[in-house]
C-alpha cells in the first residue's frame, strides 16, 4: 500500500481519490488564459470528482519573452503575468468543502529554450517596490533564456545545471465575491510559489463558490526558496492533476499533504504574520484531525515544525508551515 493510499484525498474524497475519468486542456480547448481568480469567467469545462486533467501551461509570461535581447517593461503588460487555466467547475462542489488535487507530472513542453528568468524594475526581494518605497535607482533589466529537460534539468551555464524540480506556482479556487490577480496569494491559494506543490503531493483548498472554479498554472522547473529575484524557471508545461472534493471538510487556508508531512500555507505581509498564519493553521489541523490538545501542539511544533518560504516578492508572501507524518501520525 502506498501513502497516498492513506491521504486524506484517498480516504474523505468523493472519489476515494482514484481516477475515473481523464481529460486534456490544451491552449485550444483554453482558449484566452485569464490572469484573475473569480467566479464570474465561465468554466472552460466541467468536470466530477475523479477527474484526471492534463493540462497544457504557459510560462508566467505567456511566451512573450523569446529572447535575451528582449526588454521586459517593452513587452510585458503588468498585472497580466501568471496565464491561468481554468476555471474547472466542480460538480458537487459547495462552500464549506475542500477541493482535493493531487499533482500526479510536470513535463516541460515547447521549443528550447524553454526557461525563463528575468530581473525587471521595482520587482523582486533587494529591490525598492511599489509596496516596498525606497529612493534608490531599480536594477537594470536582464533576461536569461535557459535549456529545461525533465532529464537533464535547466543549464544555467558551463559549469552548472539545475536539477528539474518543477512545481505548480499558482494554483487555487475562485474567491466568494471578489476578482483577484493570479499574483496574489490568499485564502483561496493563488501565487503562493511553494516548491513543495510538487507532483507528488496533494494540495487542498478551501470552495468557497458553488462549483469550486480551479484555476492552475505558473509551473517553475527550479525556484530557491524566497524567489529572490520574483522570478523562478518559468516554463511551459503539460501538468497533470487528479481532482477530487471532500464534502463538509471546512479548512480556512490552502493545506497540503505528500508522503513526509503535512503543511498548512499563511500569506500575508509582513512575513512574520504569513508565518504566524501558517502555523495557527497547522495547531488548528492537529487539535481537530490528529488528536491533539491545543498547549500541546504549540509547544511541540516549537521544537519540530519546519518553514518552507514559498515567495518574498509578491503583494502578500506565502510561508508553509508543516511537521513530519513520523512524528504526529496519520490524519483522521
Amino acid at each position: 500500500m502506498s501513502w497516498f493510499d492513506e491521504s486524506l484525498m484517498a480516504r474523505k474524497g468523493v472519489a476515494g481519490g482514484k481516477a475515473l475519468d481523464h481529460r486534456t486542456l490544451t491552449e485550444a480547448e483554453q482558449g484566452e488564459y485569464p490572469y484573475i481568480y473569480t467566479a464570474g469567467i465561465a468554466p472552460v469545462m466541467t468536470i466530477d470528482p475523479g477527474t484526471v486533467i492534463a493540462a497544457e501551461t504557459h510560462d508566467a509570461f505567456e511566451g512573450a519573452i523569446t529572447s535575451e535581447s528582449d526588454v521586459p517593461t517593452e513587452i510585458l503588460n503588468f498585472p497580466f503575468l501568471n496565464p491561468q487555466n481554468g476555471p474547472i467547475c466542480i460538480n458537487g462542489a459547495e462552500r464549506g468543502d475542500t477541493v482535493a488535487v493531487y499533482i500526479e507530472s510536470i513535463v516541460p513542453r515547447g521549443p528550447q529554450p524553454r526557461g525563463t528568468t528575468v530581473i525587471m524594475p521595482e520587482f523582486g526581494g533587494l529591490v525598492p517596490t511599489a509596496d516596498t518605497a525606497l529612493l534608490t535607482q531599480a536594477l537594470p533589466e536582464v533576461v536569461r533564456k535557459l535549456e529545461v529537460t525533465a532529464e537533464e534539468g535547466t543549464k544555467w551555464n558551463d559549469r552548472i545545471t539545475l536539477p528539474y524540480e518543477p512545481f505548480i506556482g499558482t494554483i487555487g479556487v475562485a474567491p466568494m465575491a471578489e476578482a483577484i490577480s493570479s499574483l496574489v496569494p490568499d485564502y483561496y491559494g493563488g501565487n503562493m510559489d511553494l516548491p513543495d506543490v510538487a507532483p507528488g503531493a496533494v494540495v487542498y483548498l478551501p470552495v468557497q463558490t458553488d462549483g469550486a472554479f480551479l484555476f492552475l498554472g505558473d509551473c517553475h522547473a527550479a525556484q530557491g526558496d524566497g524567489e529572490l529575484c520574483g522570478v523562478a524557471i518559468e516554463h511551459p508545461t503539460v501538468t497533470t492533476v487528479r481532482v477530487d472534493l471532500i464534502k463538509n471538510w471546512t479548512i480556512r487556508t490552502p493545506r497540503l499533504e505528500n508522503e513526509k508531512f503535512y503543511m498548512t500555507v499563511g500569506s500575508s505581509r509582513p512575513m512574520e504574520d504569513a508565518a504566524r498564519g501558517a502555523y495557527r493553521e497547522l495547531i488548528r489541523w492537529m487539535v481537530a484531525d490528529m488528536g491533539f490538545d491545543e498547549i500541546d501542539a504549540y509547544m511541540l511544533l516549537t521544537q519540530c515544525g519546519r518553514v518552507r518560504l514559498g515567495n518574498m516578492v509578491d503583494p502578500k508572501y506565502s510561508v508553509g508551515a508543516s511537521v513530519l507524518k513520523s512524528i504526529v501520525g496519520i490524519a483522521r
